[in-house]
């Protein structure tokens, strides 16, 4: 089965990932700026979120070919994501389970022909 649907929610919610991590690395700059130690644990929580984000996109190429580990490695991106940076994962991680546990759970069709 070509299983699309996943592979297009497991891609966006990668992409949109990328977005979130990337806002919260820009926040996490900005607080390390304005810090007396001039360090910010949001930046290193935001690197866990792109590399999450990048697994999850793994995950929407994998789920075509292999759907059980495609979709294992969705929903550990978006948990993962959702526990590094909460707010800016919500939309992705929601995307990333959907596909998730269609990767898991949805059962492809037999096209057997009856002549």
């Amino acid at each position: 089965m070509k299983r699309t649907t996943e592979f297009v929610l497991g891609l966006l919610g990668g992409i949109f990932g990328f977005i979130g991590a990337f806002m919260a690395l820009f926040i996490g700059g900005v607080d390390a700026a304005f810090n007396s130690s001039g360090e910010s644990e949001i930046i290193g929580l935001g690197w866990g979120a792109v590399l999450l984000s990048i697994l999850g996109i793994v995950g929407s190429v994998v789920v075509r070919s292999k759907a059980k580990l495609g979709g294992i490695f969705l929903l550990i991106s978006a948990i993962g994501g959702l526990i590094c940076i909460s707010m800016f994962y919500i939309l992705p991680s929601v995307l990333l389970l959907i596909a998730g546990l269609m990767g898991l759970f949805r059962k492809d069709k037999d096209h057997s022909v009856n002549a």
